[in-house]
């Protein structure tokens, strides 16, 4: 009996070493994928995206994001976090873009360079 008490008190402090604040934020996607999916039908887009490819995104983003979240300032946490919830619209994809664009923006000379179509592009 108190080998399991002792056992359940070293699983239960493993568990609170992560403060919440360190989490990746819990959002409600499917609402904006249903949203998303139905619009692109009634505009009748070529390509519309489904719901099934939104949430595809949204469930790789919010992986990318669980290996840098923990390490970003809590300033830029809190500010991204506002902008991909303002409105009323969750989005783990605009979160991870907020957060990897403030990182670029920090150091943009340790970022990936990004090539566009030109007619020299073949010739570096």
């Amino acid at each position: 009996m108190t080998i399991a008490a002792i056992s359940a008190a070293l699983l239960g402090s493993q568990l609170l070493v992560m403060p919440v604040s360190d989490r990746v934020p819990e959002l409600k996607v499917d609402v904006m994928c249903k949203a998303t999916a139905a619009d692109d039908k009634a505009m009748g887009l070529a390509l519309p995206q489904s719901f099934a490819d939104c949430m595809r995104d949204e469930t790789t983003a919010q992986e990318q994001l669980s290996t840098v979240w923990g390490t970003a300032p809590v300033a830029l946490r809190d500010r991204c976090e506002g902008e991909a919830t303002a409105g009323g619209s969750q989005s783990y994809v605009d979160l991870l873009t907020c957060v990897q664009m403030a990182e670029w923006a920090k150091s943009p000379s340790t970022a990936t360079r990004l090539r566009g179509a030109s007619k020299d592009r073949n010739s570096q």
